[in-house]
């Protein structure tokens, strides 16, 4: 009879693997390696075009610090990598060489085909249990976005969107992101 290991990685012993091998992408689940393909262009372009409406609007604002794909350790057990992080200026203390050492203030996921249900569940489960104050789900597939805000330890629904809107999301309330210019034809 085999014996099976039951020792779970720790996000440091994670965060000491280096760079992923090329193609595909590396988190640590509650003390396991996930993978998951690279994105599709869809994803891509949904992602560089909300990095830089976000990125403006936080750099005229000096309001924090934007970053993308970058290790973030939830708990000792899980490392998991937001498509966009955002952390404010009062919590960039966070952001360490190698990873974040702490749960943003917003974690924007871009849903791909093969990422739905961790999207949704998984990640969604894992960033309210972290204490990520903002959540937001964008869809370029459906042409939609959605954002959560953490209150009392739960996410409610907080604004969404879909095809040519114009939303205000939080915690950008002051930002109008026109839906239209995310999505790629």
């Amino acid at each position: 009879m085999p014996i099976l290991s039951t020792t779970k990685m720790t996000a440091e012993q994670f965060l000491q693997l280096g760079e992923d091998p090329p193609g595909v992408r590396l988190e640590l689940v509650e003390g396991e390696i996930a993978v998951s393909p690279s994105p599709m262009p869809q994803h891509s372009y949904a992602e560089i075009k909300l990095i830089i409406l976000l990125g403006n609007h936080i750099e005229a604002r000096k309001s924090g610090e934007l970053h993308r794909d970058v290790d973030t350790i939830l708990n000792p057990f899980t490392v998991r990598r937001p498509d966009i992080l955002y952390f404010s200026k009062e919590r960039t203390h966070l952001i360490g060489k190698k990873a974040m050492h702490g749960p943003p203030d917003l974690a924007v996921e871009i849903i791909s085909p093969s990422s739905v249900d961790i999207d949704r569940t998984d990640k969604f489960a894992q960033y309210r249990d972290a204490g990520v104050a903002y959540y937001w789900i964008v869809d370029p597939v459906a042409k939609t976005i959605e954002a959560w805000r953490l209150e009392n330890g739960q996410y409610i629904p907080a604004g969404q969107g879909a095809n040519d809107q114009t939303v205000q999301l939080p915690p950008f309330a002051d930002l109008s992101i026109p839906l239209s210019r995310l999505w790629r034809d």
